[in-house]
């Protein structure tokens, strides 16, 4: 595989890699939203919901669009829906595993 290829995916990756930006496409996935909008939701402050969303856009995640003082803002493409639902399902399986783990373990005492 190419390694220009392997860096453009580490560093798609590396934007996922920090739970508010996480929790902001999340939220995205439901609907274009303002920085309040995201605030309100996301439970933080102003300035770290505007930095984190600065990280989203430098990594094209989501797109904006100004709408008079406010800043709109959606998923760039609806696949990152999908994406975050797969690791969902991920975590789910790595979790159900990890009961069993600790079930049997239990059990063993």
């Amino acid at each position: 595989m190419d390694i220009s290829l392997q860096q453009f995916k580490a560093e798609f990756f590396k934007a996922l890699a920090h739970p508010m930006r996480i929790r902001i496409l999340e939220v995205l996935c439901e609907g274009e939203r303002n920085v309040n909008e995201l605030q309100s939701i996301v439970g933080s402050e102003g300035s770290a919901v505007s930095q984190q969303l600065s990280v989203l856009r430098a990594k094209n995640l989501v797109n904006t669009v100004k709408e008079g003082t406010t800043v709109v803002y959606s998923l760039r493409d609806p696949l990152i829906k999908d994406l975050l639902a797969v690791a969902r399902q991920i975590f789910d399986n790595h979790l159900v595993e990890s009961i069993s783990l600790l079930e049997g373990i239990r059990k063993e005492k």
